[in-house]
């Protein structure tokens, strides 16, 4: 018997998880994987002059729809300030991250990757390899970092932190699942060729999947994995 893993995918914002791995999370699933998604922000609090609560409830609701679609175990909502995370306290949301850590003990770990022009996902990437220092009795063992369209694609090209993919998941048997979760955020998906749109997020996939000679793929960049060889 294949023993199930506990997967943990952090997303600085609703949706982001589903842009960046939702085809792997349902893959996952499929594979008798437990996932939890961890929404590290509330930009009502960071932004109210942005962001009412009317917004973050909505998007909120949009992503427990998406979720189920996908075959989440459990969606955890932090209420950390966004688009102001890069100011808070990193060791603060390190601690945080280290007691869901703590509880979960996950297998596999998705973090947003560090070089995307919002800061709000440097400062979760930083804060979560804090929490997941290899220490004491339990380590995780597996962490990748995600894409996110309109965030990874924009980031500053004179930074040397371009996301060059070394990891792919054929996701060809689970596209649609992701097509149908990212759908549910209404309120967040835009028109073409806006890359946050339907139309980007099945070429991004097709062009990932060709690269490995696949139909669609998701990519990622390897932060660390470790093989018992058992």
């Amino acid at each position: 018997m294949i023993k199930s893993n506990t997967v943990v995918v952090i997303a600085p914002h609703a949706d982001d998880e589903v842009l960046g791995c939702g085809a792997t999370i349902a893959r996952h699933v499929s594979e008798g994987d437990k996932v939890v998604v961890v929404i590290m922000t509330n930009a009502n609090i960071g932004a109210p002059e942005l962001f009412s609560i009317e917004d973050i409830n909505m998007v909120r609701g949009e992503a427990k729809l998406a979720h189920k679609i996908l075959g989440v175990s459990e969606t955890i909502y932090l209420d950390y300030p966004a688009p102001a995370l890069d100011q808070f306290p990193s060791y603060k949301i390190a601690i945080k991250i280290s007691k869901i850590f703590d509880k979960c003990k996950p297998t596999y770990l998705y973090l947003p990757f560090p070089g995307d022009m919002h800061l709000d996902h440097k400062a979760v990437y930083q804060a979560a390899l804090v929490a997941a220092r290899p220490q004491g009795d339990y380590s995780v063992k597996n962490i990748f970092c995600y894409e996110t369209l309109s965030e990874t694609d924009w980031s500053p090209t004179l930074n040397n932190e371009y996301f060059s993919p070394n990891y792919f998941v054929d996701v060809t048997d689970f596209f649609d699942q992701k097509v149908e979760a990212i759908k549910c955020f209404s309120s967040q998906l835009k028109s073409p060729p806006h890359p946050r749109s339907i139309e980007a997020i099945m070429h991004l996939s097709g062009y990932r999947g060709a690269t490995v000679g696949v139909k669609r793929a998701e990519a990622f960049a390897v932060e660390r994995i470790i093989n018992s060889f058992k």
